[in-house]
């Protein structure tokens, strides 16, 4: 069985030949691991597919998420100078603003006062909005446009270039490995776009407007989604970060999330016949029957404790049958920290809870942190691929 077929049917809640593995990394990880540039892997479609590749071989997943899109081939021709600065490199940009980027960790744009560049909830126009990507090169703008580019319309939004790095995947690996694709989820959008303590004020202050924010965020997240999937992507991931309860209540969670998702899955799903789950970190556990009302294929992380609140056995119970479930291992306290002997009952614990009757993926609970030893991931997938095997 090959791992793409493994990893397919645990997604449609199967018993496949062996439980799957597949890990989330930092992009901090590739920068000090994969032997590719960090400014190649953040700035170019080729550097960021090679360091997906070389590391899903290296660790033996099963599948990969393509959690960056294309960058534009001639991204360069912005820049004006790079500089040293102890650990981190200073990129100054032509038009005045710069980017300061660490060596293990993501880079940080910022316009030329210094600032994220983000608006106010009051200035922001419902009807301007379409999509938000956070990690394009030139940062947070609005009205939002694409790497220092112009405005686009929304019949006309994404540039040709934005799924170059998943196509590249695809195309190399795809016929065995398991590829994904990933959207934002509007509400992450909104936060983003709104530096968090604003996004989160606004749901308070102006619901209405809010929702219009992420009526109109929802469009483009659907449009996307598709893109994705006509690209060949095997799932496709609602990246939906902020929605557990260190950010939101479940009431919140319920107005503000849930319906949005809901139309994200079947505005993708009435398009393509592809899976579509959904990745939320932190305190997910007592919100899962909200998550799964989405009508997600699956629930991705289920950070335990102290990271989250998800008991891996109360999340089988509610889940089993209804969703696949990926994670848990906690990539903290498990596997940056703990011992080999750590990490081997983290493993099996994960494998005795949810390994019977399929429909799990074994996974850290969230991104394998930058600086976890290539060795410590090396053994949890081999613990995973010799331990995971179905009768």
């Amino acid at each position: 069985m090959t791992a793409k077929e493994r990893v397919r049917i645990a997604m449609q809640g199967g018993i496949p030949d062996r439980v799957p593995v597949m890990c989330q990394l930092a992009a901090g990880h590739y920068f000090l691991y994969s032997g590719i540039d960090p400014l190649d892997i953040w700035y170019t479609t080729e550097g960021f597919a090679e360091a997906l590749i070389a590391m899903q071989e290296r660790y033996q997943f099963d599948g990969i998420l393509v959690n960056m899109h294309g960058r534009p081939a001639q991204w360069s021709a912005f820049l004006d100078r790079i500089e040293d600065r102890g650990r981190e490199k200073w990129l100054f940009w032509k038009n005045g603003d710069y980017t300061v980027f660490p060596p293990d960790d993501n880079p940080h744009y910022f316009k030329t006062d210094g600032s994220s560049g983000c608006p106010t909830f009051e200035e922001i126009d419902p009807d301007r909005l379409y999509y938000v990507e956070p990690w394009q090169i030139s940062g947070i703008s609005y009205p939002f446009c694409w790497d220092f580019g112009e405005e686009r319309p929304k019949d006309d939004f994404f540039p040709p270039y934005i799924n170059d790095s998943l196509k590249r995947v695809i195309d190399r690996v795809g016929d065995r490995v398991s590829v994904h694709g990933e959207v934002f989820s509007p509400f992450s959008q909104f936060l983003e776009l709104l530096n968090y303590e604003d996004a989160l004020m606004g749901l308070l202050v102006d619901p209405d407007k809010a929702h219009a924010c992420l009526s109109a965020l929802t469009k483009g997240t659907i449009e996307l989604g598709i893109l994705e999937a006509r690209c060949r992507a095997d799932a496709v991931l609602i990246s939906s970060a902020f929605a557990g309860s260190g950010f939101i209540s479940r009431e919140l969670y319920r107005e503000f999330v849930l319906p949005y998702e809901q139309q994200v899955v079947q505005g993708i799903q009435a398009v393509a016949d592809v899976p579509v789950y959904t990745h939320t970190c932190g305190g997910i556990g007592d919100r899962l029957d909200l998550m799964m009302e989405t009508g997600t294929n699956g629930i991705d992380t289920l950070d335990p404790p102290p990271l989250g609140t998800v008991e891996l056995e109360e999340a089988i119970a509610q889940t089993k049958g209804k969703v696949f479930i990926k994670g848990n291992l906690d990539a903290v306290n498990e596997l940056l920290k703990g011992t080999p002997e750590d990490i081997a009952r983290a493993v099996h614990k994960r494998l005795d809870i949810a390994k019977p009757g399929g429909g799990y993926i074994l996974s850290t609970a969230c991104s394998v942190a930058p600086k976890t030893a290539p060795e410590r991931l090396e053994y949890m997938s081999q613990l995973g691929r010799e331990f995971g095997t179905y009768p």
